[in-house]
């Protein structure tokens, strides 16, 4: 979810032709619309998501028979699978699936079904390389919809059933290609108490609307949720200073941000991020809630608030991580740093494991975030895809 608006002449600005979805991508060889066997898989996966005593060997077995279905149906992702000796007869581990790297999002269509019978096509913001975009392809937003809401509920809304949202981003409508608009309106739609909106619209950050909202939260006394990428919190707090505005906001109220500042305003290091919003809204840092996604999983990380950083992430049982060596996909010692690898039960229709380009150690309880990749890990990162590419195009 790495999704962030393109640069413009301002903050929140929405790009031209932002509205109209994306192209869908060639057509894949395999006939393979969503199948009973798709639908069958995918409704199991729904009943393991919701269980609460899943194990580790149901994880394990339903990875590789997401694999096997993966293999057989994604002509590339299978074409690089063989190349690496990886084949569903052969592996035996959901430990040992082939992870793609992310940039292969970019450059090839990752999808069982083809790509124009997809219902929706999330794609990256395009910060890493201007000259493409990853794609994401969804049959259907199902299985997405529910990893999104069953994680959310405990991670951040912690035993409350609704609560007054103001959402510093643009609405799904402006943005429909974004994962993060997206995942904006799951929260707003499910989760929101009455009078919760959006605070970004085509003119850009409706400044009189939020410090309407913010009156309102602290006259009424209700805890009252900001949710954002990390820039608009960013764009947000410059126009209070302006006004000379802050706030204490009711006991229980949090924000949530995501994605970085991606070049749309000024970077600030994350204990002067959050400091900074304690001191603007009120928020004790352990209530300023990080979530961790990215366009090419389907599913989120989320800390216990950020009052030491960096915080540990941690996922729901339908998502595993690795901390590996990118060239040779294996782990690294404990303790040590590598690349994050991501096994997600819930990217059905691409691909289950992905090699991103984030820096990581693995803690008791999930990973510490560290930053991207630079150096030899890097470097680790592009052979790594120049491999894909090439067996995936032969």
């Amino acid at each position: 979810m790495r999704a962030g608006l393109p640069p413009s002449a301002g903050p929140f600005a929405i790009p031209s032709g932002a509205c109209q979805p994306a192209a869908a991508g060639p057509t894949q060889d395999a006939a393979n619309v969503t199948t009973p066997d798709a639908q069958a898989l995918a409704a199991e996966l729904l009943a393991f998501m919701q269980r609460t005593d899943a194990t580790d060997a149901q994880f394990g077995a339903f990875a590789l028979r997401a694999y096997a279905r993966q293999f057989q149906h994604n002509p590339a992702f299978q074409r690089y699978c063989v190349q690496q000796g990886r084949t569903p007869r052969t592996v035996r581990h959901w430990h040992d699936i082939p992870a793609v790297p992310i940039d292969g999002f970019k450059d090839l269509t990752l999808s069982c079904v083809p790509a124009e019978q997809c219902e929706r096509v999330f794609m990256t913001s395009g910060t890493t390389r201007a000259d493409a975009r990853g794609r994401h392809f969804h049959p259907d937003l199902r299985v997405y919809d529910a990893s999104m809401t069953l994680n959310f509920a405990p991670r951040f809304m912690r035993g409350d059933a609704k609560i007054r949202m103001g959402v510093l981003f643009p609405t799904e409508a402006m943005m429909p290609n974004s994962s993060l608009a997206h995942y904006l309106a799951l929260a707003l739609e499910h989760f929101g108490a009455p009078g919760s909106r959006y605070l970004v619209g085509p003119d850009g950050l409706d400044v009189d609307g939020l410090c309407a909202m913010l009156d309102e939260a602290c006259v009424g006394g209700a805890p009252f949720a900001l949710l954002g990428a990390s820039y608009g919190f960013v764009h947000a707090m410059d126009a209070l200073r302006e006004r000379g505005r802050r706030c204490v906001l009711p006991p229980g109220s949090r924000v949530l941000d995501t994605g970085g500042f991606k070049g749309q305003s000024r970077e600030m290091p994350a204990s002067e991020f959050y400091r900074a919003l304690g001191d603007t809204f009120g928020v004790a840092a352990h209530d300023c809630i990080n979530m961790y996604g990215m366009t090419e999983l389907s599913t989120q990380f989320y800390d216990e608030g950020n009052a030491s950083q960096p915080a540990v992430k941690s996922g729901p049982h339908w998502i595993r991580s690795r901390v590996v060596d990118p060239m040779t996909g294996q782990d690294v010692a404990p303790g040590e740093r590598g690349i994050l690898a991501h096994t997600d039960l819930a990217n059905l229709n691409s691909v289950v494991t992905i090699l991103t380009e984030d820096v990581g150690v693995a803690v008791d309880g999930g990973f510490r975030l560290l930053g991207r990749a630079e150096g030899a890990q890097a470097k680790g990162c592009s052979l790594a895809m120049d491999a894909f590419l090439a067996a995936a195009r032969a």
